[in-house]
């Protein structure tokens, strides 16, 4: 088995409403979050290195630290091969900015995207933009249902109907 595999197969069987699951992702939790602030402050370093060796400057498990590979892993500018890696695959957190805070709103991580780090990176108001794009993102607008008397919306001048509307 992968490690991505490994990882997942413990992870995603946690229950969240047990205490074993409140306690693993609790802890899962305040480790990205100490990751996050250490990439974040120091923003014109870009951290590579193999998997086992970023496990173990971050203190983490091997296991933990491939989740978090698996987290950050659609933020990055390259992509990790995070389907076939080993502890010996060298990865780097060369992140794009922006997307990772959009990211980190889609998952509704407050405790990441409200980090102090961010005050130096982006301006209130740019996060402020990409908070609201990044909810606007997953909005579905639905069109306005044409009424029976309105104008036809093939452009034909008649009320609906009478044309479009007729079955």
């Amino acid at each position: 088995m992968s490690l991505l595999t490994d990882w997942r197969d413990k992870a995603y069987d946690q229950d969240m409403n047990q205490q074993e699951g409140k306690l693993f992702w609790g802890a899962y939790f305040a480790e990205e979050k100490a990751v996050y602030e250490d990439i974040l402050a120091n923003p014109d370093v870009v951290v590579t290195g193999t998997v086992k060796e970023l496990a173990e400057k971050y203190n983490m498990k091997l296991q933990t630290f491939v989740g978090f590979l698996d987290g950050i892993n659609d933020s990055l500018k390259t992509p990790n091969p995070i389907e076939e890696m080993t502890e010996d695959t060298v990865v780097s957190l060369d992140y794009d900015m922006e997307t990772l805070y959009k990211n980190m709103v889609e998952c509704e991580a407050e405790w990441l995207y409200e980090l102090p780090q961010w005050d130096a990176l982006l301006t209130k108001e740019r996060r402020k933009a990409l908070y609201l794009e990044q909810k606007k993102s997953n909005t579905i607008i639905k069109p306005k249902k044409v009424g029976r008397n309105d104008p036809c919306p093939c452009g034909s001048g008649r009320k609906y109907k009478q044309c479009c509307g007729r079955q």
